[in-house]
């Protein structure tokens, strides 16, 4: 790629002094060459080379610290930066896609049956027997594993896995791992939405259930059997181990960790940074923050914690 000076000054707002003519054909911090240009965020760290270089973007304050070198002066040097950066931007080869149908960047495997109404972004990924409702919204770079389906009103933002092999795996007498292989799929319900670089594996037999009417915010993991429960909320980052029941209408703050074999109660809050171990069979509000101790000494601990309450109704002191 050659790229005049004169238009890279156009387009990242620069002004050029030096000479015009001259083509760039990278950007380069660490090899100077005479077709290279460099970025200058600060005169401490200009390079003793700095005049091998083709050319200089920095601010325009710097100006006078650069002597014989062609100028690319900037009030907004990290702005004109980007905008650099995005003309020698090298485009992403596409993968394939099938020959019936009409969506650009994106791969379509067989069988995959959904409306016409259908919005997808660059770069998604159906791979084969995968099912979709009517009125489904599909951010960049989303994949969807085979044999997934999903319901009506479901939107899944950018980047977003579902369906991906499950975290199953077995030790063997050698301390050697034995992965589990994952034959079940994800049913994914109406009026659902899914946030940002989330993961949903597959079940291991059955299937992995996101009922109708859940919100998923970004980061969120939900491992193989899990069942989440209509109308529940998932904030950030939350992370639910396999084979858990998530009841109705439970809202679960950011951070959670929800361990294995986990089933809670419907109209459950559990607080952020909260984790389960214990199934939650009554609706309210829960918390449980510790730090990480010797398992025999957590044991010990948690056992005169869920005893506390029994222990100042006995010594007749004031609740606290």
């Amino acid at each position: 790629m050659k790229i005049k000076l004169s238009e890279i000054a156009q387009k990242t707002n620069s002004q050029l002094i030096g000479n015009q003519n001259l083509f760039i054909t990278n950007i380069s911090y660490n090899e100077a060459l005479s077709d290279h240009i460099i970025f200058i965020s600060s005169h401490k760290k200009i390079p003793s080379d700095i005049e091998k270089y083709g050319a200089v973007l920095t601010d325009s304050k710097y100006r006078n610290f650069f002597q014989n070198s062609n100028l690319l002066l900037s009030n907004n040097p990290r702005l004109s930066f980007a905008k650099l950066t995005n003309m020698f931007r090298q485009p992403s080869s596409k993968p394939k896609r099938s020959n019936d149908i009409e969506f650009s960047d994106c791969f379509i495997g067989k069988g995959v049956k959904f409306s016409p109404n259908l919005s997808v972004g660059t770069n998604v990924v159906l791979e084969d027997n995968v099912k979709i409702g009517s009125n489904v919204s599909i951010g960049h770079n989303v994949v969807i594993h085979s044999n997934t389906t999903i319901g009506d009103n479901v939107t899944i933002e950018s980047g977003t896995i579902i369906g991906s092999e499950g975290f199953g795996n077995v030790m063997d007498d050698k301390g050697k791992w034995h992965h589990i292989s994952h034959l079940g799929s994800v049913i994914i319900m109406d009026n659902v939405f899914i946030g940002s670089n989330c993961t949903i594996d597959k079940g291991t037999l059955d299937n992995t259930v996101i009922h109708s009417g859940v919100i998923i915010d970004n980061q969120v993991h939900i491992a193989h059997n899990v069942e989440i429960g209509e109308d529940t909320a998932i904030a950030a980052k939350v992370g639910i181990a396999g084979s858990c029941f998530i009841g109705k209408r439970n809202k679960i703050g950011g951070m959670v960790g929800i361990i294995d074999h986990i089933n809670t109660a419907d109209d459950v809050v559990i607080s952020a940074t909260s984790t389960v171990i214990k199934d939650i069979k009554e609706s309210g509000i829960y918390s449980g923050i510790m730090p990480t101790l010797k398992h025999v000494t957590w044991k010990r601990i948690s056992f005169w914690i869920t005893k506390l309450d029994k222990i100042v109704k006995f010594l007749n002191l004031k609740k606290i």
